[in-house]
């Protein structure tokens, strides 16, 4: 059987491991401080502003885009419309 821990259980460390095991708890509390700082940075920051250029550039790539799915919805339609056609001489031809 495994040994109880309990009040009179002794733990020994090296010192290295005692050096290791505060060096990371110190690194782990410094990155824990320096997120809180930029987070609090972040909500001071003015929100940022969507200028003329980036909304045009924006509008144009979704007007080439309908344009586009219509000129896509048009060869379809005329597809559509040879392939009823042929079916059409098919079952007159029946």
């Amino acid at each position: 059987m495994g040994k109880e821990i309990g009040e009179g259980t002794k733990v020994t460390l090296d010192l290295k491991t005692i050096g290791i095991i505060g060096f990371g708890l110190a690194t782990v509390i410094g990155m824990w401080f320096s997120l809180q700082a930029d987070i609090q940075e972040a909500k001071e920051l003015p929100a940022p502003e969507i200028q003329r250029i980036e909304f045009q550039m924006k509008d144009e790539a979704i007007r080439d885009a309908i344009i586009n799915t219509q000129d896509d919805v048009e060869e379809i339609k005329e597809q559509l419309k040879k392939i009823d056609e042929r079916l059409f001489d098919l079952q007159k031809r029946n």
